[in-house]
């Protein structure tokens, strides 16, 4: 390379978009994301020595920082422009370790957005690497390392081995744990909500009374008692009303709005987003920050007054709510007013044009409405009925960001107006237990509870999906009666009404894993994985960035609390973390039954671990939850396997359940049988199933040498050479038909061993 400078940002998106603003004397290169951090294996942190980590760069980045060091070398300058939140400054200070940079003179530049005017002022207006940012990041980096590496063997010995644990993970599993279980033991309470239609001349006026009537018989006496009421108009109110626009987005409000408006996923957007960002499109994406720059304020005063008028404008700077905002300082907003809509395929489009009207709705009027509300009275009544009405005087904000909500005028009413009724109807209705939590309520939430940072929401709630403890579902809803009672004419009549609730789309839901992990940690981690707790190491954190606090200082002071709960943990036995729950004795041995958490999720047991004879374990009958089973369906899943009747060749077939489902077994031959059920599949359908699946096993084999012990198979990615320890891919170019004994030895002398399963004892 003979350029002078070399610039060195994290993705190749990022870098061809910079690459197009500078002069001929840059070469933008990217270092796709981390080069350097703790190795998978081990934890990696000298404890004893100040918490010094120890950090390699990982193979797949090795040539990466071998070609950079090569043009480090060969530039006059080289310039480090990763992101400009703590994550992005650590990355620049790993860039500058690895490659021999002097970090107290290398220049690093920051950019909140990707535009040829940002770009060139951030190379007029160098910094080097701020040693406290990355601080903070490396002391989360290194507590999060500790948290897992200590925690996450425990919950494999006395859960379920491969779990693992993390501060905000396991904060986030609690907190959906603990709102199921509120949902589960909310009992509903009934009341009867009271709508009316009055009549003035051919003009219909909707109303409602102002208090629930708490029963049947109240209710019904209530409106026995309307049918000889006059109704009056006793007063009404007109209020002028006006609705001030929100923020511009930052990340989490950004998540929840794409959720609420979009449908995407957390996950969804931040990916989306991120490619606006690397394009140029719209400002960075991990804030927590609501303000607008100076630019941005009159760039949109500018577009709002031409298009709409000044009576469209008002400046706005809106207050972040976080005090301690450590991440861009700006919110996210387009990089042009201009550019109406952007974006490399409809998702993005669609995301864009949400910043694109957020943003500029926030320097818009407030939205103007005229609000009444009429009171009618009841002869002999002290309760009320009221009327609301509004219109809209202006749009204001509306215009860009808002529903189309119409409005609801009243006809025109004075003080005395008498109203003729039309019906009464007291409907049944009942209360509502906490919502679920979704992706997006989740990510409010962790924000009001001070969890987290911006870039830690999507990757969190992601995790904890992929790792079996929470599930994305919807929900079908429940049949109920409710009650109806109506007051037409001079009769008052009732009706049941069979009515459907409960049904929602896209919650998270724990699954029976979250709730044992959560209340074992709940149990010997309550200090750490609370709320209060999280919220107050992010606080640490920020002082740790501010440079108020050392960060070995503060990872000490975390130590101190966090190891002595590990060390207790360890005593803890697997009896009682599996929540295991007596149903009974069998009735023909009188050995116990249990329900209990296994190393594959919810099981059966018969029989005591510490006996002389080992217990028979069985499946969950389907769809029953370890909590909600009873003795004799459990003792319906011991007469598993079923003999379900023979082959021709006399060979048993046996109906099971295993941990991948319902099948049959047939010698050593397994076939899953889904959706058919083990205990109802019959002779003639578990035969055809037999059939298909040894036709399936013939078309598997190509060429088999038997005395060898050496298949040529097809396999779900192409033919391959087995021996039972090894497996050996052939090339595209080589028929597998075609291969004989000589070459097959050839190819599976040069593959690599087949990794072992590990098979790990059942723990008492």
């Amino acid at each position: 390379m003979n350029k002078k400078n070399l610039v060195i940002v994290e993705s190749p998106a990022k870098a061809k978009t910079i690459e197009k603003f500078l002069g001929k004397d840059f070469v933008v290169r990217s270092s796709f994301g981390h080069i350097r951090d703790l190795p998978k294996k081990g934890i990696n942190i000298d404890i004893a020595n100040g918490f010094a980590p120890t950090y390699e760069i990982p193979s797949d980045k090795s040539k990466v920082v071998r070609e950079l060091k090569k043009e480090a070398k060969a530039a006059d300058t080289v310039w480090l422009a990763s992101d400009e939140d703590r994550e992005g400054e650590a990355i620049a200070w790993h860039l500058a370790e690895a490659l021999g940079l002097d970090t107290a003179t290398t220049k690093r530049i920051v950019f909140h957005e990707i535009t040829e005017s940002a770009i060139k002022n951030a190379i007029e207006h160098p910094r080097t690497i701020d040693i406290k940012l990355v601080d903070a990041q490396q002391a989360r980096r290194i507590l999060d390392r500790i948290v897992g590496y200590e925690l996450s063997p425990i919950l494999w010995k006395k859960v379920r081995p491969g779990l693992s644990a993390g501060r905000v993970q396991s904060v986030s599993v609690r907190l959906i744990v603990e709102r199921e279980r509120e949902i589960s033991n909310f009992i509903p309470e009934a009341s009867f909500r009271v709508q009316a239609v009055f009549t003035k001349g051919s003009d219909e006026i909707p109303a409602e009374l102002n208090i629930k009537l708490e029963s049947e018989e109240e209710a019904t006496r209530f409106l026995e008692e309307l049918k000889s009421s006059v109704f009056k108009v006793t007063d009404i109110t007109l209020k002028p009303s006006s609705r001030n626009p929100s923020a511009p987005f930052t990340t989490s409000t950004l998540q929840q709005e794409a959720a609420r408006k979009l449908g995407f996923s957390v996950k969804q957007t931040m990916t989306l987003a991120q490619r606006l960002y690397e394009t140029g499109l719209i400002t960075y994406m991990r804030t927590d920050s609501t303000n607008l720059s100076g630019q941005a304020i009159s760039a949109a005063e500018s577009y709002i007054t031409k298009n709409y008028g000044k009576e469209y404008h008002q400046v706005r700077q809106f207050k972040t709510k976080n005090s301690s905002a450590q991440e861009a300082h700006e919110a996210i907003r387009p990089t042009s007013f201009e550019t109406l809509s952007a974006g490399g395929d409809e998702s993005q489009k669609k995301l864009y044009q949400l910043i694109w009207k957020r943003t500029l709705a926030s320097q818009m009027s407030p939205a103007k409405t005229d609000k009444t509300e009429v009171r009618i009275g009841c002869t002999g009544q002290k309760a009320y009925f009221v009327a609301k009405g509004e219109m809209l005087k202006f749009e204001g904000f509306l215009k860009v960001y808002g529903g189309g909500k119409e409005d609801a005028i009243l006809p025109v009413l004075v003080k005395g107006d008498e109203l003729s009724r039309e019906s009464i109807i007291a409907k049944e209705t009942f209360s509502r237990p906490p919502a679920r939590y979704s992706e997006a309520s989740l990510v409010k939430a962790l924000e009001e509870l001070g969890i987290g940072r911006p870039s830690t929401y999507a990757p969190t709630i992601s995790t904890i999906q992929t790792r079996g403890y929470i599930e994305k579902a919807d929900l079908e809803g429940i049949e109920r009666t409710s009650k109806e009672i109506s007051l037409i004419g001079t009769e008052v009549t009732l009706k049941t009404i069979e009515e459907v609730y409960g049904a929602d789309k896209n919650k998270l839901l724990p699954t029976h894993l979250a709730e044992v992990t959560t209340d074992f940690l709940v149990k010997y981690f309550g200090d750490v994985i609370n709320s209060g707790f999280t919220a107050t190491v992010e606080k640490d954190l920020d002082e740790v960035a501010e440079g108020n606090v050392v960060w070995q200082k503060s990872l000490a002071e975390f130590y101190e609390k966090f190891h002595p709960l590990v060390e207790k943990a360890g005593d803890a036995s697997r009896q009682e973390t599996s929540q295991a729950r007596l149903l009974g004795n069998d009735p023909k041995s009188g050995i116990p039954i249990y329900a209990r958490f296994g190393r594959f999720g919810p099981m059966l047991q018969r029989g005591e671990v510490e006996d002389e004879k080992k217990p028979d374990f069985a499946p969950m009958p389907a769809g029953i939850k370890l909590e909600n089973v009873t003795l004799e369906e459990a003792l319906t899943m011991f007469t598993l396997p079923r003999l379900v009747g023979k082959t021709a060749e006399g060979e048993e077939i046996k109906a099971n359940i295993g941990r991948f489902g319902p099948y049959i077994q047939i010698g050593k031959i397994f076939v899953s049988i889904k959706p058919l059920d083990p205990f109802t599949i019959t002779e003639a359908e578990a035969l055809d199933l037999y059939a298909a699946k040894k036709e399936t096993l013939a078309n598997r084999e190509i060429k088999v040498f038997e005395k060898e012990g050496i298949s040529i198979l097809n396999g779900q990615y192409g033919p391959y050479i087995t021996d039972g320890k090894k497996n050996a891919r052939i090339p595209k170019t080589v028929v597998a038909a075609d291969i004989d004994l000589e070459q097959a030895k050839e190819m599976l002398s040069k593959a690599k061993p087949a990794r072992k399963k590990i098979v790990r004892r059942r723990s008492k």
